[in-house]
């Protein structure tokens, strides 16, 4: 049954973990069944999420969206490495009473959802990663010039946004134009922007996962949930052949590429790849 609350709608709320961080997270869809956790990406708050993906997924499941420690309005530091920001992630989750979750990750958020599934298997069903890449593999340590450029300043703005998660096509761009307006229609209650530490600290993060190191890659054999890995095709973030060397190295996994899209494909193709995950999870 469709849910009629909109993302746009959700308050946000707060959750008190036993490391005595306040978890700042909106909920929202139909609860009673297994809850979708959503890991954000680089630099990426509450208000970063496109609320027309949020609502499609939220369309007949429960669907829960969080700052991570020292991201935007919950507090702490942001930690370094993305094994830290995992432990992190498991306290939120513990602090909701959850036990069986399925996880969504997207960029960084997949790193994440990569170490929660080796670090507490028993906590998730299923993982869907989106824009992904495993730790140690070559080409990572860092993203290209512009892209770091356009979306690691101090300060950031709309061309760098559509430059880092968008094609130069004129229908991804205008794609990329809409999905900026859904982003930005909240006027009350809008989430805390995202700091300067917490900036350097993930990108740290992003440093030490990228370090080349072939024997890490061994560490994906040890994830046992069945996985969708999903990019765009044209994504100058994490590259889509990272996507298909993630999927080689975990034993239930497959990938689907979305056209004419980059890092930012699932917004882009909201509802396709909305339904796409409704389909994976509801197998």
């Amino acid at each position: 049954m469709e849910h009629s609350i909109k993302y746009l709608d959700v308050k946000t709320t707060t959750a008190e973990g036993s490391n005595g961080v306040n978890y700042a997270y909106r909920r929202l869809g139909s609860q009673g069944g297994r809850p979708l956790v959503l890991l954000q990406h680089f630099r990426g708050n509450l208000d970063n999420w496109d609320p027309d993906l949020i609502d499609a997924l939220a369309a007949s499941r429960d669907v829960i969206a969080f700052d991570n420690v020292g991201v935007a309005a919950t507090t702490g530091s942001t930690p370094t490495t993305f094994a830290q920001m995992a432990d992190d992630a498991i306290t939120f989750v513990e602090a909701l009473g959850l036990d069986r979750i399925d996880l969504l990750g997207f960029s960084i958020g997949s790193f994440i959802a990569q170490e929660m599934a080796l670090m507490r298997p028993s906590l998730i069903a299923k993982l869907v990663l989106a824009s992904t890449a495993p730790q140690g593999a070559p080409g990572m340590h860092g993203w290209a010039p512009d892209i770091i450029g356009a979306v690691g300043e101090p300060t950031t703005d709309a061309e760098g946004y559509l430059h880092g998660f968008f094609t130069d096509s004129p229908a991804s761009r205008a794609a990329g134009e809409r999905c900026l307006d859904r982003i930005y229609a909240r006027t009350e209650g809008r989430d805390e922007q995202t700091t300067w530490q917490t900036r350097n600290a993930q990108y740290d993060a992003v440093l030490k996962w990228g370090t080349p190191n072939f024997g890490l890659l061994q560490r994906l054999a040890a994830i046992e949930q069945p996985v969708f890995i999903a990019n765009g095709d044209d994504d100058r973030m994490i590259l889509p052949w990272y996507s298909h060397l993630t999927a080689g190295l975990i034993p239930d996994a497959f990938v689907k590429l979305y056209p004419d899209s980059a890092h930012g494909f699932l917004f882009q193709h909201a509802p396709s790849f909305a339904a796409d995950v409704h389909k994976f999870l509801d197998s």
